[in-house]
């Protein structure tokens, strides 16, 4: 009874998508989150009859055949890399991204790591970093006296210091870009890493072509749609049941064979 075991395969693919689907829920307000979605594939298939096989000694050929599926997996579970809405914050070390680009981030090991959410504060030394204390690369230091910090949509920082009337640049932020942006690896922290997978990463002047645009005062927010998650998460619902009913079924197609005297 092959169906015991597709069905099992098909309640296994939609527990990944439910998994997945209650971590975006569960990420609505993460900053710069994006939202992942799983791709199924179906598995091999049990060649009964070949398609195009011969049929009789006259060469007609069998139109179908007889194929049998074995069940479903996950191809995938990518990210869609669209724009989150930008929420104001007022918060000048608050930056957010309008377009493509991440941040790049110096993790404590040395490399670089990458990222959307833009919730910056500032270190004991004035040194621009993440709220997990990691610098953001390259390196900015505000004055200790500076009344006012400009950074404009190029990543050109500016600050006003007591005393002076003339502002004066202390530091350019930049931007990464990836020819894929879903092959990332996440590790937590609203952080990414390169993989073989993303390619290397292309940095550039943000404004630039190709580079996103830097908003101060805002933030991304996520591009999660909590009205699609639902209806995708009662469609997951829906076809776990079906699958566990077809287990059901099969289970009583065999105890009725047992029965047979």
């Amino acid at each position: 009874m092959r169906a015991l075991s597709i069905a099992a395969t098909g309640m296994l693919a939609q527990q990944l998508n439910v998994e997945v689907i209650s971590n975006n829920i569960a990420n609505m307000n993460t900053t710069g989150y994006k939202r992942q979605r799983v791709e199924f594939q179906d598995l091999l298939y049990q060649q009964i009859e070949q398609p195009g096989s011969t049929s009789s000694e006259s060469g007609t050929v069998v139109p179908a055949g007889v194929q049998v599926g074995v069940g479903v997996k996950a191809g995938a579970v990518y990210r869609v890399s669209s724009q989150g809405d930008l929420s104001i914050t007022e918060n000048p070390y608050d930056l957010a991204i309008s377009g493509k680009g991440y941040f790049r981030i110096q993790l404590p090991d040395g490399t670089d790591g990458y990222t959307r959410a833009g919730s910056m504060q500032l270190s004991p030394n004035g040194e621009l970093v993440t709220i997990d204390g990691y610098t953001v690369s390259p390196g900015v230091t505000i004055p200790q006296d500076a009344t006012n910090v400009t950074i404009n949509k190029t990543g050109s920082v500016e600050v006003q210091v007591a005393g002076q009337v003339a502002s004066q640049i202390v530091g350019q932020l930049d931007l990464a870009n990836f020819f894929n942006e879903a092959g990332l690896k996440a590790i937590g922290g609203n952080l990414f890493l390169e993989t073989p997978a993303s390619g290397p990463a292309t940095v550039g002047t943000p404004g630039a072509n190709g580079y996103g645009s830097i908003e101060q005062g805002f933030v991304e927010i996520s591009n999660v749609n909590s009205v699609a998650e639902i209806t995708t998460l009662i469609t997951a619902q829906r076809a776990y049941e079906m699958n566990a009913k077809v287990i059901t079924t099969a289970d009583e197609m065999l105890s009725a064979t047992s029965n047979l005297k």
